[in-house]
C-alpha cells in the first residue's frame, strides 16, 4: 500500500480517517492516547501544505446526532496537541462541513462532526454506505487512512471512501501493521501472550490462532473464571460464561497436545460485591485460592502469588503480546494485577506489544511511561482480528 510520501498533497484537500474514539466523562477526555497517536500524520500533511480534513467516529450513536458523542471536545484537544487551530464542522457532509472545508488554507486543519451521526457510515446496505462515501469524497482530493482502531469495520469512511480517491496509509497504520507482522512472522522466542478482559468469547478466535504460534499463554481478568471452571474448579459468584466451557476445554487440550503452556491464576482478590468505580471508596477484599473461590465471593483481580508467577513467566520472553487487564484496574484496590503485568513488561528485555483498548488505557492510567513498552497499539479489536488472520476491510481498501 502507498504511504503519504507517495501522495502530492500541497494545496490538496486531504481527508484523514483517524480514530479519535476517546473516553469522555461529560466533555472531559479521560484518555487522549488516540488523539496523540493521530498527531504525527496530521502534522506531516499540514506542514506539506495540505488542507487537512480529519474525520472519526466516537461511541455508538444510532445514526443521528447525540450531544454526548460530539467530537467538539476532541477538536479542542487536537488543536492543543497540534499547536494550531482546528476548525470544527458541526455536521459531516452538510452546510457546516462544506463551508468549513472551503475556508481552509494550505496547512490548516478541520475536524468533521462524528461520522456515526450519519446512518450511511455504518449501514449494512452497500448503496446507502456508498452514497455517504460519495458525499465525503466530494469534500476531498485525496484520502489517508490512519484510524487503525477502525480498520476491522466495513464502514463508509473506512472501506468505501478509499476507492473513490487517491489513497495512502498514514504513519500510524504503517507502524501498527509493521508491529503486528512481528507478532505473526519470524517471531523471536520465547513468545508469551497475556490475555485478560471480561469475556472469553471475545478472545476465542485469537486464542485458536495463537495456539499455533505462542509458547505460553497467561490468562487473567474475568475470562479466567471460565477457564478455571472448565478445569472443574469452583469460582463462586465470579464472571462466568458457562456456554463457552466446552470450547475452553478444547483449547486447553489443544495446548497440551501442542506443548503450549497455559498459565491460569493460582490465587485471586475477591469481594462480595462489585465496587462503585465512581467513588473509589476502599473495598473489602480477601485473597483466596483460584481453585476454590467460596460461594458469595467474586474474583476481581489476580492475587499476589499469581502476580509473582506471571512476572516469572514473562521474565525470559523475547516477545510479549498483552491484551486485556487482569482485573478491575479502574479501582485502586483492584489494579495491582494489571500493574504487575505492566511492570513485568517494563522490566523485561522482550519486544512488548500492548494490544490497545483497556490495556493501553491501563498503562496510562497507572502512570507508566509509554516509551518503556515496545509498542502500544491504538486498536484492540483490530489488533486481535489481525492476529486471528482475518482480512481487515480498512487495510484491504488501502492496498494497491
Amino acid at each position: 500500500m502507498q504511504t503519504i510520501d507517495d501522495l502530492q498533497v500541497a494545496g490538496q484537500r486531504v481527508f484523514v480517517r483517524a480514530d479519535l474514539n476517546v473516553p469522555l466523562d461529560g466533555e472531559t477526555i479521560t484518555d487522549d492516547g488516540r488523539i496523540r497517536a493521530a498527531v504525527p500524520t496530521i502534522t506531516k500533511l499540514a506542514e506539506a501544505g495540505a488542507k487537512v480534513i480529519v474525520a472519526s467516529h466516537l461511541g455508538r450513536p444510532k445514526g443521528a446526532p447525540e450531544p454526548r458523542y460530539s467530537l467538539a471536545p476532541v477538536a479542542r484537544r487536537l488543536g492543543e496537541l497540534l499547536g494550531r487551530p482546528v476548525a470544527f464542522a458541526t455536521d459531516t457532509v452538510g452546510e457546516s462541513a462544506t463551508a468549513t472545508v472551503a475556508s481552509l488554507a494550505e496547512g490548516q486543519v478541520a475536524l468533521l462532526e462524528n461520522l456515526r451521526f450519519n446512518p450511511g457510515e455504518t449501514s449494512k446496505d452497500d448503496a446507502e454506505r456508498g452514497a455517504f462515501a460519495d458525499q465525503l469524497a466530494a469534500l476531498a482530493d485525496a484520502y489517508v487512512g490512519d484510524g487503525f482502531g477502525a480498520v476491522h469495520r466495513r464502514h463508509a469512511s473506512v472501506f468505501d471512501l478509499p476507492g473513490r480517491l487517491p489513497r495512502a496509509a498514514g504513519g500510524l497504520i504503517a507502524t501498527e501493521v509493521g508491529v503486528l507482522r512481528q507478532l505473526t512472522e519470524n517471531v523471536s522466542r520465547p513468545y508469551a501472550v497475556v490475555l485478560g478482559g471480561a469475556k472469553v468469547s471475545d478472545k476465542l478466535g485469537v486464542i485458536a490462532h495463537l495456539l499455533q504460534r505462542a509458547d505460553r499463554i497467561l490468562i487473567g481478568g474475568g475470562m479466567a473464571y471460565t477457564f478455571l471452571k472448565a478445569q472443574g474448579h469452583e469460582v463462586g459468584d465470579s464472571l462466568l460464561q458457562e456456554d463457552q466451557i466446552p470450547a475452553v476445554q478444547g483449547y486447553l487440550e489443544q495446548a497440551k497436545e501442542r506443548g503450549v503452556e497455559f498459565v491460569l491464576p493460582v490465587d485471586v482478590v475477591a469481594t462480595k460485591e462489585f465496587p462503585d468505580l465512581s467513588s473509589k471508596a476502599p473495598v473489602e477484599a480477601s485473597v483466596v485460592p483460584a481453585d476454590a473461590i467460596p460461594a458469595g465471593l467474586m474474583g476481581l483481580d489476580i492475587g499476589p502469588e499469581t502476580r509473582k508467577l506471571y512476572a516469572a513467566k514473562l521474565a525470559d520472553a523475547a516477545t510479549v503480546f498483552w491484551n486485556g487487564p487482569m482485573g478491575v484496574f479502574e479501582h485502586p484496590d483492584l489494579a495491582e494485577g494489571t500493574r504487575a503485568v505492566a511492570q513485568a513488561l517494563v522490566d523485561s528485555s522482550a519486544f512488548s506489544v500492548v494490544g490497545g483498548g483497556d490495556s493501553a488505557a491501563a498503562v496510562r492510567i497507572l502512570g507508566f511511561d509509554e516509551a518503556a513498552f515496545g509498542h502500544i497499539s491504538t486498536g484492540g479489536g483490530a489488533s486481535l482480528e489481525y492476529l486471528e488472520g482475518k482480512t481487515l476491510p480498512g487495510l484491504a481498501a488501502l492496498e494497491d
